[in-house]
């Protein structure tokens, strides 16, 4: 199936934040003017926070991103699929919370009530819509002892509604990102008469060319300096000290330091300001545009 300006992608992104998926797609369509694709609708909800679904941060930097009018359907929980548009691909990066290793990994057990088992709410979308493309990212310790057990039965689940699914570990380093991020991406496919056996390649790794100090600013607002108990928790000696890559080199410092976190000389002692991360995440280059 090719999409196109007549025939653009109809995407759907649950659980969307500020929409990565679609600025991926963005991107796709300038290196491939011919391709296109559609937003028929999102879903940005935080149940925790105190303010209105649209004064939430996320659903604020979607729509500055993409003032496309699409709608979002905000709780995933109280969406009825049979009202919503058809679409090509459903983006399912289910919150991570209980699941990393930074969080206290509650787990995503089905009817548990974490956020990460958030995941299960996608079926009903799946088995009322059937899109030919559904697409899952997360953190790596979802094919952890702990937690591979549950993709397994996701896996499981699609393989039962005609789906064949590809899952991968990616690096961001390995494409062009200045940061160690390994995250989870599983592909499905449906099957159908004209495709009963899906095949799909993820991207080959590429050399990384950049390094933290290309997305920092010289001059640093000084609300964004860390106290010294901040420093004196963050600065511990890098394990990778001989590694070479540019990533090794500058992980969280600016002058060529080999902490794991930040150094101590003189330019370091700052937290990273929106645009640098921005910046680090590819989401704009140092003349603010974005995409790149």
């Amino acid at each position: 199936m090719k999409y196109n300006k007549d025939n653009p992608l109809r995407v759907f992104e649950a659980f969307a934040g500020y929409s990565s998926q679609s600025l991926a797609l963005q991107r796709l369509k300038q290196d491939y003017p011919e391709f296109d694709f559609v937003r028929v609708g999102w879903a940005e909800f935080d149940p925790q926070s105190k303010k209105p679904i649209d004064e939430q941060p996320a659903v604020i930097a979607n729509r500055a991103l993409f003032p496309d009018g699409s709608r979002n359907y905000g709780d995933i929980t109280c969406i009825m699929w049979q009202d919503v548009p058809d679409f090509d691909l459903f983006t399912t990066s289910f919150p991570c919370t209980d699941v990393s290793n930074a969080g206290r990994q509650a787990g995503l057990e089905k009817g548990s009530g974490t956020r990460s088992s958030m995941i299960w709410e996608c079926e009903r979308a799946i088995e009322i819509k059937r899109p030919k493309y559904i697409l899952l990212e997360n953190v790596k310790a979802l094919l952890s002892k702990k937690f591979k057990p549950y993709y397994n039965k996701w896996v499981e689940i699609l393989e039962g509604y005609g789906y064949k699914t590809f899952t991968e570990i990616l690096n961001a380093k390995d494409f062009g990102v200045a940061q160690n991020r390994e995250r989870v991406f599983g592909v499905s496919i449906l099957r159908t008469e004209d495709e009963p056996e899906p095949i799909y390649h993820f991207p080959k790794p590429f050399p990384l060319t950049s390094c933290l100090a290309d997305v920092l600013d010289e001059d640093v607002d000084e609300k964004y300096f860390l106290s010294d108990e901040m420093l004196a928790r963050f600065c511990v000696k890098s394990v990778e000290q001989d590694d070479p890559t540019p990533t090794s080199k500058m992980p969280f410092g600016i002058n060529g330091c080999k902490n794991t976190k930040l150094d101590v000389c003189g330019n370091c002692k700052f937290d990273l300001s929106a645009e640098q991360c921005a910046r680090l995440y590819a989401l704009m280059d140092k003349h603010g545009k974005t995409p790149l």
